[in-house]
């Protein structure tokens, strides 16, 4: 099964980490996984997990434990790409209890949720969890860090027909909690794997404190039409530069905890088209998020740690690929853990102002649940909207709705084709998403 797997994924052979996984996993121990991001973690424990999956059992055999949302969804789409016979759900706040409850009562055989949601289902017998055998902690660290450690205790203490876990961390940990239980586990450690050192240049920008601003405004004028993740370590200072950029016609958009699941997921998803190629975002975005490869990371505050610097350095030059991180910094500012020969970007006064992005993101109110999927959405506006395949993007159907990338000088005509016309039996409607 492993082998139609990889084929369906199109992976030609494993990673030596995600080989060192499989065979660890082999024996039936538990395995603690550690490894830097972008090194294939999520395969790493995908596979294993997929070995222990039987056929003909009604009940979840796997749980992954994630403290995201965006990071469920993740999984859950390398899971269906994988084409195995086993049904997979994701549960997480912000997501509707009914269709979550709907979908365990038909229980899948790997279900995938942050702690808070899997302990609420829990709670209320929702699924029975006397099947589940392998429990995997995928960012564990993060988990605790995002105070999730009373509904991990709580869940890990129901299961109790559990014969392996698998946990997963970007960092060594000093310690793992003792409500997770683990038992004398295999250790694989490829953080420090040299294989795995990414190809970064690191440069920095000297600014006053009350010119940060334009600084960081110069700067991504400069960088231009490259993806860029643009890091705060507060919500209130990526609401700042957005409004800056909002006033000074910069296409962007903003990524971070206070925002509604909604709205994340649609910022997400319009990065990752490329209808906006600028991402304001807090340490969130940081990790385990399924964006595309960022060419430029911008550093407009340091985090306080090494650790989390790297963690955010980590969204570019993944996989052998190049990226450069810059660092906006006052003369006041000290940072034992940055290097003390960093080139220096010198920026002129004026840049031009980039175009916006060639694409545009629809939104339909119509997805999985009206029985809608890609080849509808295609089909409607190849044929009646006289788009070409070119001028189509990425397309992902939701459950109650889907987001189509469209060329943006197709945009107006296309709209005003497919007016009054109908999917699956239904009146379409479709809008620009704001």
């Amino acid at each position: 099964m492993i082998e139609t797997a990889l084929k369906k994924l199109n992976i030609v052979a494993l990673n030596q980490m995600q080989e060192a996984s499989l065979q660890a996993a082999k024996t039936g121990k538990d395995v603690i996984l550690i490894a830097p991001t972008g090194s294939g973690k999520t395969l790493a424990f995908l596979l294993p997990l997929l070995s222990n999956l039987k056929t003909g059992v009604r009940g979840v055999q796997a749980l992954i434990l994630v403290p995201s949302r965006e990071l469920a969804l993740q999984i859950e789409q390398v899971f269906k790409h994988m084409g195995t016979p086993f049904k997979v759900n994701c549960c997480y706040g912000g997501h509707a209890v009914r269709i979550e409850k709907n979908n365990l009562a038909h229980p899948p055989a790997v279900l995938i949720g942050t702690p808070g949601r899997i302990a609420y289902h829990l709670d209320n017998q929702n699924f029975d969890e006397s099947f589940v055998q392998t429990l995997v902690l995928d960012e564990f660290d993060k988990s605790l860090e995002f105070g999730f450690e009373n509904d991990m205790s709580y869940i890990i203490g129901s299961l109790l027909s559990l014969k392996q876990r698998i946990l997963t961390s970007a960092t060594k940990m000093e310690e793992i909690p003792a409500f997770v239980k683990i038992n004398t586990p295999v250790e694989i450690d490829f953080s420090k794997n040299i294989e795995a050192k990414p190809d970064l240049k690191l440069k920095k920008i000297t600014a006053p404190a009350a010119d940060k601003l334009d600084y960081l405004f110069r700067l991504l004028s400069k960088i231009g039409d490259k993806n860029t993740l643009v890091f705060c370590n507060h919500r209130e200072t990526v609401d700042r530069i957005s409004d800056l950029l909002f006033e000074n016609g910069l296409g962007h958009d903003v990524f971070h905890g206070g925002m509604e699941q909604f709205d994340r997921e649609k910022a997400l998803l319009k990065f990752r088209n490329g209808s906006h190629r600028i991402l304001i975002t807090t340490d969130l975005a940081a990790r385990g998020l399924d964006i595309p490869e960022v060419e430029y990371i911008v550093h407009y505050q340091l985090p306080y740690t090494q650790d989390a610097y790297i963690h955010r350095n980590g969204r570019t030059a993944r996989m052998h690929a190049k990226g450069t991180a810059y660092v906006i910094l006052t003369n006041e500012e000290n940072y034992k853990y940055l290097p003390d020969d960093i080139e220096e970007e010198v920026l002129s006064a004026n840049y031009k102002l980039p175009e916006a992005s060639d694409w545009v993101t629809l939104y339909l109110a119509h997805g999985k649940k009206d029985k809608i999927n890609k080849i509808d959405i295609v089909g409607l506006f190849l044929q009646k909207g006289n788009l070409s395949k070119e001028d189509l993007g990425l397309i992902e159907v939701k459950d109650t709705t889907s987001y189509v990338a469209v060329k943006r000088s197709k945009v107006e005509k296309l709209l005003k084709a497919l007016n009054g016309e109908k999917i699956k039996g239904k009146k379409l409607k479709l809008e620009i998403a704001s």
